[in-house]
């Protein structure tokens, strides 16, 4: 069904682009592409700036294809003085334009962004004095290509690969605001522990680090612990924690042991 513009149709669209313009300033996307050297090299209809936008905008749109992502930006979103942005009679212009563009401004733009944005004030992001931050792992299916599917592989069905290539994504983030402090992928073979190790830099004293089951090993515990942060980490029942000392609130001091080397880390831990 045609969607109707009527009074007050858009307005959800302006309130979503408002939010995406107010963390993405004109002035920070046009220093992205400057610094990732990314201008056009003569003006184009689709040109650099306006695809930042567009791909930071199907992450809004995630129903829509490509022309109804570039028409919400087209209609909703403010230009600078001076901008003309016409929108292209094939979609096929955006995929080459997105082409061109290439990663580096989308990088570039994460690492200006990312980080804490809570305070005190903000509910859900303190407790007890300490910053809650909190690891969590995920998979995203990839175009099926035969670069993606070397390089990312996937879930197999046999001895064969099953559906789109998948890569896997590893994310510290900031509980309350969920504001993404830090991000790694690799492929899918390659466990969330281990890409895990690519985001303790971002952990320093004063936070409280939670993770799942799916994280807790020797040597990450081991390298988490000595930025500094406090740790709260869930286990499966499988996990040996043997009892060393019962506390008085219940909970007791155990031992975290590295096979290979039978190195051990006190902690404390709580029944299940």
């Amino acid at each position: 069904m045609a969607r109707d513009h009527i009074a007050g149709d858009s307005f959800p669209e302006r309130v979503r682009m408002g939010q995406l313009t107010r963390t993405f300033t004109p002035e920070l996307v046009h220093q992205a592409v400057e610094e990732a050297g990314a201008w056009e090299e003569r003006t184009k209809a689709l040109p650099s700036t306006l695809m930042v936008y567009f791909t930071l905008a199907m992450w809004l749109f995630t129903g829509q294809g490509y022309g109804g992502v570039l028409r919400e930006l087209l209609e909703n979103i403010p230009r600078r003085a001076g901008e003309k942005w016409t929108r292209p009679a094939r979609t096929g212009s955006v995929t080459k334009a997105r082409a061109r563009l290439g990663a580096a401004p989308l990088r570039w733009l994460f690492g200006q962004v990312a980080g804490v944005q809570g305070t005190p004030a903000t509910p859900g992001v303190f407790w007890r004095g300490r910053r809650l931050v909190s690891l969590d792992g995920t998979l995203f299916d990839v175009p099926a290509s035969d670069a993606n599917a070397a390089y990312f592989g996937g879930g197999s069905n046999g001895e064969r690969q099953a559906g789109y290539p998948q890569a896997r994504m590893v994310a510290l983030g900031e509980c309350g605001t969920h504001a993404v402090v830090g991000a790694v992928f690799g492929p899918f073979a390659t466990g969330e522990r281990t890409l895990a190790h690519r985001l303790l830099h971002h952990l320093k004293a004063g936070m409280l680090l939670l993770a799942d089951r799916g994280f807790p090993s020797f040597r990450l515990w081991e390298k988490a612990a000595a930025t500094g942060a406090d740790l709260l980490w869930r286990v499966s029942d499988s996990f040996r924690l043997p009892v060393v000392e019962v506390l008085p609130d219940g909970t007791y001091l155990s031992r975290l042991c590295e096979q290979r080397t039978k190195r051990t880390v006190l902690k404390t831990a709580e029944p299940n």
